[in-house]
């Protein structure tokens, strides 16, 4: 398990890494929108989990929009990583192709992370109740229906990233069974261990929005 100190250290590497770019770029390239203020500080501004984030610029500091919670250290992490995959990949567009976790590059390395942090969870809490998977999402998320198993949806988590939860409905001689998928372009913008960060940090406030799956 990282100590707090490697996320620190990894905080500081994004942070250090990014300022070197120019945030017209970086904001055109990722999606996000630049504002400039009279005294003349910048911020970025983008949607994170339908969430509106602003990033100041150069100190890279996260703050929410609409509420005074505050961004988890792994969440300030994510995005960072997410503004440097769009700087190199030179902002990759949404394919509308999709692929599975083990698909993405060193996926099957991180899969049983994955399956701990996103798809076991996903499919506890909705297995039995697939309906309830559609109203969080959409509630949270602004999800739209998407068309794969028998209850699916598709989330923005940032502005080029797309993640869409599928739930198959048990029978009296199958259990249910869920999966995560991901458009193509995610390789792109986020290692594999990111990309596991990011589909818990979609499942989990969606458990919690619905009880949990009691």
């Amino acid at each position: 398990m990282p100590r707090i100190d490697d996320y620190k250290q990894a905080l500081e590497i994004g942070r250090r890494e990014l300022v070197g770019k120019n945030p017209d770029l970086v904001a055109s390239l990722s999606g996000a929108k630049v504002t400039r203020h009279r005294e003349g500080d910048i911020a970025l501004s983008l949607l994170f989990l339908n969430e509106g984030i602003n990033i100041s610029w150069p100190k890279i500091e996260f703050t929410c929009e609409d509420s005074n919670k505050e961004l988890s250290i792994q969440q300030q992490i994510l995005i960072l990583h997410y503004f440097l995959g769009a700087w190199r990949a030179n902002g990759p567009g949404i394919t509308g192709q999709w692929c599975g976790f083990q698909d993405i590059p060193d996926g099957r390395f991180y899969l049983d992370a994955f399956v701990k942090r996103a798809k076991a969870p996903l499919l506890k809490a909705f297995g039995t109740c697939p309906e309830r998977l559609v109203e969080a999402a959409k509630r949270l998320y602004g999800a739209e229906p998407f068309d794969h198993g028998d209850i699916s949806v598709k989330v923005k988590a940032f502005p080029l990233v797309r993640v869409a939860l599928i739930i198959w409905k048990g029978d009296e001689e199958f259990p249910p069974e869920g999966n995560i998928l991901f458009d193509r372009n995610i390789s792109q913008l986020l290692s594999a261990e990111d990309i596991a960060w990011l589909a818990g940090m979609i499942v989990y406030p969606l458990m919690g929005s619905a009880g949990g799956g009691t």
